[in-house]
């Protein structure tokens, strides 16, 4: 007959719950000194990532030697799109300290094993907890007396032994075939940019003619392609909305021009609209901020758009579905960096008198309309791909999930020890 696994509230397992702050200026005013500060980004259910790691000096901020973390430690973010997410420290790790969004919990060795605080955080059986409140009182995230009050099931020790050691296996297995889908998707994504790229630049007619554009963005292009200065293919709009009634429209890298009530966009956002810029259906939007990440697109529908973007509309020479796609190009945006103002590049503004400055490959339109079409084609294959990819990551998220709430519940506690 099996044991029944009491349930416990995580402070009387743990001997410190605790986490860090931001250091003085921001991490990033920190030169590596070989000590990481881990943040809310490097904490994943399958491990610590640490390529996007920053360093800190131990010595700028005495506040920061009391948040290093150990071996063993298992990290939970407390705050964020993240709450919940949480990791085991490995052995042999190297020096680390964590930041306000990074919750320390240190396993009593004679109540719990590392591995097994980990797998029960990661548990249905904690992560309900962490929603709920984050759902109640906690939206900003987690406090430390609600970490501590967490409960989980507590075998004995040679069964956290058991149920670490099952997980170990299957778990890797199943983080091993994640990744492998994952790096999959990489590399689709990596063969749409190509794609969109090669045909924007080159044509979809491998047959015909080259020559050197004399442009070091572009490169060589189709004999019978022109090139052209912007300034000469498109010309500013300024007209402004007299009301705001207008659908209020924006911009980025990743969408293109898209309703702004249709995204979650948490910057400020104006009490009136009145005095946007409008836009026309078939118009070039650039966020003038982020021009250099390539944030900019044509819009599909007629709008409004902040005071601080430009508007600019085609000549007759260009088909605007394939300025949306030339513009969303990686390497449009580096040629659109080259043009704007600034002294580092997240302060970099690509104003109307840089973007009129850009040379641009001009195929017949015919064979603009006729490039667009292919990387519809084209794209809608590789989306079916990346959509069955997505599904299998997560069936076997589900799988692994499943795996963890049936080892730490296998003899489902019925009592809760004293408080």
């Amino acid at each position: 007959m099996k044991s029944v696994w009491p349930r416990v509230r995580m402070k009387f397992v743990l001997t410190k719950i605790g986490s860090g702050k931001t250091p003085l200026g921001g991490a990033e005013t920190y030169v590596s000194s070989g000590v990481m500060l881990l943040r809310s980004q490097n904490i994943h259910f399958n491990g610590l990532r640490v390529d996007d790691v920053v360093f800190v000096d131990e010595a700028t901020d005495a506040e920061m030697a009391s948040t290093s973390v150990r071996s063993g430690d298992v990290l939970l973010n407390i705050t964020g799109a993240s709450l919940g997410r949480c990791t085991v420290v490995p052995e042999n790790a190297p020096r680390a300290n964590v930041n306000q969004h990074v919750c320390i919990l240190r396993p009593n060795p004679s109540r719990i094993i590392p591995r097994y605080l980990n797998a029960v955080a990661q548990s249905v059986v904690v992560q309900d907890q962490i929603f709920a409140w984050e759902n109640g009182s906690s939206r900003e995230g987690l406090t430390f007396e609600q970490v501590g009050n967490l409960e989980i099931t507590l075998p004995s020790l040679p069964e956290q032994v058991q149920v670490a050691h099952f997980l170990d296996r299957e778990a890797t297995r199943i983080d091993t075939l994640v990744a492998a889908e994952e790096r999959w998707l990489e590399r689709l994504a990596e063969k749409r940019r190509a794609l969109i790229t090669h045909a924007i630049t080159r044509g979809i007619d491998p047959r015909a003619p080259l020559r050197d554009s004399g442009l070091p963005w572009l490169g060589q292009i189709p004999a019978h392609w022109e090139t052209e200065r912007a300034k000469w293919l498109f010309r500013e709009r300024e007209e402004r909305s007299e009301t705001g009634d207008e659908e209020l429209l924006t911009v980025s890298h990743l969408t293109g021009v898209t309703r702004r009530s249709e995204r979650e966009v948490y910057m400020f956002e104006a009490e009136t609209t009145e005095g946007y810029k409008i836009c026309q259906a078939g118009d070039l939007v650039i966020n003038t901020l982020w021009a250099w990440m390539g944030a900019m697109g044509v819009s599909p529908l007629n709008g409004i758009v902040s005071p601080a973007y430009n508007v600019y509309t085609p000549c007759g020479r260009l088909d605007s579905t394939y300025v949306d796609a030339l513009v969303r190009v990686p390497v449009f945006a580096e040629e659109a960096t080259r043009f704007s103002k600034g002294v580092w590049t997240s302060r970099l503004r690509l104003y109307p008198e840089g973007f009129f400055e850009i040379i641009m490959p001009i195929p017949p339109l015919t064979e603009q309309r006729a490039i667009v079409d292919h990387i519809q084609r084209e794209t809608a294959k590789l989306e079916a791909v990346r959509v069955a990819a997505e599904r299998t990551i997560g069936l076997l998220k589900e799988r692994r999930s499943s795996l963890i709430a049936a080892a730490v519940t296998e003899s489902l506690a019925v009592e809760t020890l004293p408080v």
